[in-house]
């Protein structure tokens, strides 16, 4: 199967994320990327803030407690965490960048893509395969993950939580300020109309 067979393959799948549907924040981005002919995204991001609950570290052991790609109210968590009760479990409030998988037609496409993602502040860019395939994941650094809870006791009090808030509400504007120079940029640099 050739490239833009397998990019129409890939981009016709039905979503498999949790929740089903591409992040408003992103649709432009991953749009402008899928729009070239030389890549094609395979799954995306826009970041987030959440509460999970986590058994161990395998993926299908974390029980997502609240889950927001916007900025977050105190409030909204604080009745999150008193419908869910407080879990056995550790259970961690997390901010996390955006996050976006890319397959590019050449391992020199997947360079100019890096290249784009690092002008723009994404810091964490690189080659994650190559083979059948060259996959680049684009991301950042701006991450918060804190444990706030363990043996079913609240490891920290209020004014802890909504300081992880207000600094993880700070890294997701920041994050998102990112993704749009990124639009603009990539829109330029891949001559997109």
């Amino acid at each position: 199967m050739d490239f833009s067979e397998k990019k129409k393959q890939v981009l016709s799948r039905k979503d498999r994320s949790r929740k089903g549907s591409i992040d408003k924040r992103i649709v432009k981005l991953c749009s402008i990327i899928n729009s070239s002919e030389d890549y094609y995204t395979t799954s995306s991001c826009s970041g987030r803030i959440m509460l999970y609950a986590r058994k161990s570290f395998k993926k299908n052991e974390t029980e997502w407690i609240y889950v927001s790609h916007e900025a977050v109210k105190f409030s909204d968590v604080k009745k999150a965490l008193n419908k869910a009760g407080i879990p056995k479990e550790t259970m961690w409030l997390k901010a996390e960048p955006m996050i976006i998988h890319i397959c590019a037609k050449t391992d020199g496409k997947a360079a100019e893509m890096l290249n784009i993602a690092k002008e723009c502040g994404f810091k964490r860019a690189g080659i994650i395969a190559m083979g059948k395939r060259t996959i680049i994941e684009i991301t950042s650094t701006e991450i918060i993950d804190a444990l706030i809870s363990g043996k079913g006791k609240m490891l920290v009090d209020d004014a802890y939580v909504k300081k992880l808030i207000s600094e993880g509400n700070k890294k997701l504007k920041r994050n998102f300020e990112r993704i749009k120079k990124f639009e603009d940029k990539a829109k330029g640099e891949l001559r997109i109309k």
